[in-house]
This record gives C-alpha cells, sequence and structure tokens, in this order.
C-alpha cells in the first residue's frame, strides 16, 4: 500500500514527481537515517578520486567538470520526466539544488588547493551558518543547545585557523573555497526544506548540473587566459575507464541522499550522521595523503564533530530529564 503524501494549502503533494513515478514512493525515517550516513561515509573518501583526476592531468576545475558532468549526463532521462516541475515551478524553488550545486562545485575545488582536514573543518561549520540562517529567515530562536553548537564550531575554527594573526581567517583559496561552500549549503538545505514539494530528486538534478556548468565555466575562462591547462583527449581516455563507474556508484547516489536525508530528519540527527565525513576523511587523509594531523588538526575536529552532536544530545538529554 503507498504511504500518504501530505498536502499543501494549494492542493499540492509534498512532491510533486511522486505523481508520475511509481520508483520514487515517500519513505520512513529510516531510508533517510541510511541515506544521510550513506552521504557522510561517501564524502568522507570524496577526495581521492579528486586527486586521482587531478594526478593524470585533470588540473583544477576540470577535476570537477567531469565528476559532476558524468552523473549530470546520467540524470538527463529523470529531467526529462521532470519537466512538468521545471516549467511550473519558480527560480526561487528551484534555488535550493542550484545553490546545493554551486556549494559542492566550491567544496570539490577546495580539496585540490589545500589539505583535506582545513576543507572538513571549514565546511563541517555549516551548523552554525544553517543555525543563523534560521534565526534570520525563519525566526526560529537560537536555543541553548544551538549556542552550544556555535561555540564549538568557532572553536574549532579558532584552533585550526588562528595561529599568526589570532582570528580564524582561511589561509589560501582552498580554505575560502570549503568556507563559502559551508554557508552557500546551509543556505541550499534552508531552501530545499522551505520548497520541498519540488521533490529531492529535481533538487539533486540541479545539485549536480550547476555544479559541472559552473566549474565548466570557471574552467574554460582560466583555459583562455593561460592560467589552466586543459586535459588532453589521451588523458581523459585515461581517467573515463575508471571514472564512469565511481561516478555512477560514488557521486550520484551520494549527493541524492545528501539531498533526501534532510527532508525526512530533525536537521541536528541529519547533522549527526554527516559528520561520518568528518572522521572518514581525516583518517583516510592521513593513512592515504600523508597529512600529518597535528594537535591542532585534532582537537579542531573534535570540536567540529561535538558541535554536530551538541544538540541531538542535549535534546536526548532534557527528554530522559523530563520524563
Amino acid at each position: 500500500m503507498q504511504a500518504p503524501r501530505a498536502h499543501f494549502e494549494d492542493g499540492s503533494t509534498l512532491c510533486r514527481f511522486c505523481e508520475h513515478c511509481a520508483w520514487h514512493p515517500m519513505s520512513g525515517d529510516r531510508t533517510a537515517v541510511y541515506a544521510g550516513l550513506f552521504a557522510g561515509l561517501a564524502f568522507g573518501v570524496f577526495w581521492i578520486p579528486i586527486r586521482a583526476l587531478e594526478e593524470v592531468g585533470f588540473v583544477g576545475p576540470w577535476a570537477m567538470v567531469i565528476f559532476a558532468g558524468l552523473p549530470t549526463l546520467a540524470c538527463l532521462p529523470l529531467a526529462w520526466r521532470a519537466r512538468r516541475i521545471y516549467a511550473t515551478s519558480g527560480l526561487y524553488a528551484l534555488s535550493g539544488g542550484i545553490l546545493g550545486g554551486i556549494a559542492f562545485a566550491l567544496y570539490a575545488t577546495a580539496f585540490l588547493y589545500t589539505d583535506v582536514v582545513r576543507v572538513i573543518v571549514l565546511f563541517y561549520a555549516m551548523p552554525a551558518w544553517g543555525f543563523l540562517l534560521a534565526w534570520l529567515v525563519l525566526k526560529d530562536p537560537i536555543t541553548p543547545a544551538r549556542m552550544v553548537t556555535l561555540a564549538l564550531c568557532f572553536s574549532g575554527l579558532y584552533v585550526v585557523f588562528g595561529r599568526q594573526s589570532g582570528l580564524p581567517v582561511p589561509e589560501n583559496l582552498g580554505d575560502w573555497c570549503a568556507l563559502l561552500s559551508g554557508m552557500i549549503w546551509a543556505a541550499s538545505a534552508l531552501l530545499i526544506l522551505i520548497h520541498r514539494r519540488v521533490g529531492y530528486v529535481v533538487h539533486s538534478i540541479n545539485f549536480l548540473g550547476v555544479a559541472a556548468i559552473a566549474c565548466l565555466a570557471v574552467s574554460l575562462m582560466a583555459t583562455s587566459q593561460g592560467t589552466l591547462a586543459a586535459p588532453t583527449w589521451d588523458q581523459a581516455k585515461a581517467a573515463l575507464i575508471w571514472l564512469i563507474p565511481v561516478s555512477i556508484v560514488l557521486t550520484m547516489p551520494a549527493c541524492f541522499a545528501a539531498v533526501f536525508a534532510p527532508t525526512r530528519l530533525n536537521p541536528g540527527v541529519a547533522g549527526l550522521l554527516f559528520t561520518a565525513e568528518v572522521v572518514v576523511g581525516a583518517i583516510t587523509a592521513a593513512i592515504w595523503a600523508d597529512e600529518v594531523l597535528g594537535a591542532r588538526e585534532i582537537v579542531g575536529l573534535m570540536l567540529i564533530i561535538a558541535a554536530g552532536l551538541a544538540e541531538p544530545a542535549l535534546t536526548v538529554f532534557r527528554s530522559r530529564t523530563r520524563a
């Protein structure tokens, strides 16, 4: 039996795409939990194929053009099936996935210009920006639990980046890309929650497509100015042998899962699941990228993880205390 759909005041369902495809039924929270966990684990190793592409000649944003472009091509049949949604939804309703694509492009590019751990620390300051946006846009109050989260996020940034100037300021292009990625992703997640009726499938297609287009534009501009070398056809053929299965098995499902989980779960729970990326990314970078984790990096990572755990942990504690 098909699960009931939530209806809005205009009579539309929670996801219009569900009305046209049987393979996208409404799912329970357990599926969303698995999706969030998978997204965190998958993006924890995402830096590996990105840097492997760089080694075979896809320098800078060209790597991301391929990594986002292949899943986008695979999603074209889905985009065609969702054409009615694109025709009836305004740009504002679609903007969640669009901003998500920009954030994804910045996130992937950051790995090419700075250390993996620094990218993760800067990106996962995201809960701070999310809470501040919710406070400004939705008038969602800053609760004591969220104050703890904000304090932990900014403490983690200070420990890792507040070295010479005393201020947690990013030090290179990759750092700035990671910081902006977290800020833009927070705005994207807020818009996706506001416009859930568009459906996570459409938001995910926009997510991948915009990331590919943004990186292609940057790559072409840099190549035309002589600051970036375009990969050759031989380099492309060598990479596509392994890149196609990686894109289909890892990138595309991870992007869909990252968009789907926050539409069904409490933001604190979703953030908790995504922190799996922090652990996996730090461990794999230390093992395979020879990135040394110093005391600052370890303490900063622990503070960022604690920030992701703060709200759900305090919520559970309060509910048990009241019981």
